[in-house]
């Protein structure tokens, strides 16, 4: 059996998102994979927090022969396990997780107000 890591397309029209996945090269490209290693958001603005990737699983893929496709394998060598990207990443990262906007309402919190002691109104 011929192994494949290579990309299965998910998403809407006009959004597409990808998963990074272990297949059977004879399956078809949405089909049933083997593992899933990570995925790919073309969509994200900043271009290095675009790919989210097991480096550990990949490498394990790799050793026991699994072949990247063409665009796996850029991905691999930008934020794989040694990628020449991965401290760009994770700055990319760190800014879209400051950038997370703020929900439409607080919610409010359940806790009761401080009421004044009972033991003072004892003594009185």
């Amino acid at each position: 059996m011929a192994v494949r890591i290579r990309l299965k397309k998910m998403g809407r029209k006009a959004r597409p998102f990808f998963r990074v996945c272990v297949v059977d090269s004879r399956a078809p490209r949405d089909g049933k994979v083997i593992e899933e290693l990570g995925y790919y958001d073309p969509m994200v603005r900043d271009t290095d927090a675009r790919a989210i990737l097991t480096g550990e699983r990949i490498d394990y893929w790799l050793s026991v022969g699994a072949e990247p496709s063409d665009k796996v394998g850029v991905l691999i060598k930008k934020y794989g396990t040694n990628g020449s990207h991965l401290e760009q990443q994770k700055a990319a990262l760190a800014r879209l997780k400051s950038k997370v906007r703020p929900t439409a309402v607080a919610p409010v919190s359940a806790a009761p107000a401080e009421e004044a002691p009972v033991a003072e109104s004892a003594e009185a």
